[in-house]
């Protein structure tokens, strides 16, 4: 028997590393979850959007929902709770959806042509939510700060300004499936 450390043996498969994950971008869709919360007044309408503010990697700050991977072995709503505790903090109390039946399905693609959502890195699908949240939101991991906007504000033409990738059409998605478009 030998007494070396097999220093090969990975116990956290859920995670690739930078030049793997950069290999699969290249040839594979990556699956996304991204979620718009949502405050709702006690009938249950949409009456504010959350937005996070957030640098991005070319050094530009811009305004966006909460999203990221679906990791290997992760379900969908563990996927979606872990992106709402990590981006909005542990006292946000987000209400995930009773089905996991998305309001929309989000292509982004390298090439911002093809269907108005864009990532420079990779082609993405993504399922998107919306999620009321209860509770108080403190922005962590990359994120400069967090806003709730009335429905009007969140839909306008300086937010949507704000907002790259697409994700200003998710938000005005996100109030037309709630019937909160202005």
């Amino acid at each position: 028997m030998s007494d070396s450390i097999d220093l090969d043996t990975e116990t956290d498969v859920t995670w690739l590393s930078d030049s793997d994950l950069e290999t699969v971008r290249g040839r594979v869709p990556m699956v996304y979850v991204e979620a718009v919360p949502v405050r709702l007044d006690e009938l249950g309408k949409v009456t504010h959007i959350g937005l996070l503010l957030r640098a991005m990697p070319d050094g530009t700050i811009s305004r966006a929902i909460v999203s990221g991977r679906v990791l290997w072995g992760e379900t969908i709503r563990q996927a979606l709770s872990r992106h709402l505790d990590k981006d909005l903090g542990p006292a946000a109390f987000p209400r995930l959806p009773a089905s996991l039946v998305p309001f929309t399905i989000a292509e982004y693609m390298p090439d911002p042509t093809m269907t108005g959502f864009h990532d420079p890195r990779q082609h993405a699908v993504s399922l998107a939510y919306v999620v009321p949240v209860q509770g108080d939101c403190t922005p962590s991991q990359d994120a400069l700060d967090f806003a709730w906007l009335t429905c009007e504000e969140a839909a306008g033409i300086d937010v949507s300004a704000e907002m790259t990738g697409g994700q200003d059409r998710l938000v005005r998605l996100a109030l037309a499936h709630t019937g909160s478009l202005p």
